[in-house]
């Protein structure tokens, strides 16, 4: 299977709303956001086929072993829509019996609107970082902000639950900045603004260690 994984955490009460879940971890992004709590999971290292196999048995061994007392898998990273194998991922969680998360940052509608249109989603969180005209600055490139909005739309009309979110770096976005990002959401959608927090030391350590999934 071609899924890179970059981590793992067997369990949280804080990733999938109301419900007791794990996290995996993809390699890999398109995006350098500068304020990226997660810059570790940025590079695609090219893992070779065995390893990446090898990683991706042993989350699904322990996600065997917890069901019951998980309930869902929240799929992060790193960008997951990345993946060629995500689809057959997540059909591989929810074989388990598992409810399944998508955190996404929306730069490949097309992924997005496949996952949801073949039922593989229950819930997807966007993380829409900035107005438009500050995209490439927060984003730390050039971004296509039109796909950023088809994916704003595939998932508010996809009739599952989603979050869209925004990080507010107060260097980077301004209040005006939030008004404006909100503009971009239909009327209704829930935006979460999350207090950014400068990664400590040991934050830094423990990204480190997610080239290595626990067994």
């Amino acid at each position: 299977m071609d899924f890179h994984i970059g981590g793992f955490i067997p369990f949280t009460l804080t990733d999938y709303p109301g419900r007791v879940a794990a996290v995996v971890f993809t390699q890999g992004c398109n995006l350098a956001c500068p304020f990226c709590h997660n810059k570790s999971l940025i590079p695609k290292k090219e893992a070779a086929q065995t390893a990446s196999n090898r990683h991706v048995h042993e989350v699904l061994y322990l996600l065997h072993e917890r069901k019951g007392r998980l309930k869902a898998v929240v799929i992060s990273g790193g960008e997951p829509t990345l993946q060629p194998g995500l689809a057959g991922f997540i059909k591989e969680i929810r074989s388990r019996g598992y409810l399944v998360k998508l955190d996404t940052n929306g730069t490949k509608p097309e992924v997005i609107r496949d996952l949801i249109e073949k039922g593989l989603l229950d819930f997807v969180a966007m993380d829409v970082k900035a107005p438009l005209e500050k995209y490439n600055l927060l984003c730390g490139g050039k971004v296509d902000t039109q796909a950023i909005l088809s994916s704003i739309r595939v998932i508010a009309e996809s009739g599952i639950s989603c979050q869209f979110r925004t990080t507010f770096v107060p260097h980077l976005l301004s209040k005006e900045d939030i008004c404006a990002i909100r503009a971009l959401l239909p009327k209704g959608a829930e935006h979460k603004i999350q207090r950014y927090v400068a990664p400590r030391m040991q934050d830094s350590l423990e990204h480190k260690s997610f080239n290595v999934v626990p067994v």
